[in-house]
């Protein structure tokens, strides 16, 4: 069946852009099938390769001056009772970082040590560029790698100082535990594509159907 968005396509291009618009809704896969009138393992299977060209879509940019927050974040198990500070037994450490007025990257680490981060950042953000954070230990001396450094202390209770905060940044780790919320565990792999799918629902927001039809035509499944 021809389909030039969608190699070997078993099914016609209407129903694959009907498929696709539940899926940029944020749809589930059961209820995709559901009103699209085809079977959860159709779904499940365009879900996948939706996915899979997202997070290679979701590749790093190059370096970029301006304003940014970073903060790290836990995914999986519940915290343990009576624990605070960073992480808890069987969560996955993230870290993310968000340009002001521009776009969110987030990758998985394996813990929140300066070790694991300062790479991302280098990586990421050019030297003169202006970064708030919270009063985590691991942004030490960031001032001594070329950055501007402003922090706010959640320990303190201080969550905004002028123009100091990390609210960007938590608002999209709320967006992403929402939406994760609708899955009932995820595997390794599939974790780490429905976080790129976020990032890359936060950064399209509003056109995000019209963006994944472009890329799929010019490169189909």
């Amino acid at each position: 069946m021809k389909n030039k968005y969608l190699n070997r396509a078993r099914i016609s291009e209407r129903k694959f852009r009907e498929i696709l618009m539940y899926f940029s809704e944020d749809e589930t896969a059961s209820k995709t099938a559901k009103y699209a009138k085809v079977t959860r393992k159709t779904v499940n299977k365009l879900y996948d390769k939706f996915r899979a060209r997202i997070a290679e879509l979701s590749v790093a940019d190059a370096k970029e001056h301006g304003e940014f927050e970073v903060d790290e974040s836990y995914f999986g198990a519940r915290r343990v009772r009576g624990k605070r500070g960073r992480g808890a037994a069987g969560k996955t450490p993230v870290f993310g970082l968000l340009k002001r007025d521009g776009k969110v990257y987030v990758n998985i680490v394996k813990n929140c040590k300066r070790k694991q981060l300062m790479p991302i950042i280098e990586g990421k953000i050019l030297e003169g560029s202006t970064i708030y954070s919270d009063g985590w230990k691991a942004y030490d001396g960031l001032i001594l790698n070329g950055y501007d450094h402003y922090r706010v202390y959640h320990s303190k209770d201080e969550f905004v100082r002028g123009k100091a905060h990390v609210n960007g940044i938590e608002s999209f780790w709320s967006f992403t535990k929402r939406r994760l919320a609708k899955f009932n565990g995820l595997t390794d792999e599939k974790f780490h594509l429905h976080l790129k799918e976020s990032e890359f629902r936060w950064n399209n927001r509003g056109n995000l159907y019209k963006i994944l039809l472009t890329e799929f035509r010019k490169k189909p499944l």
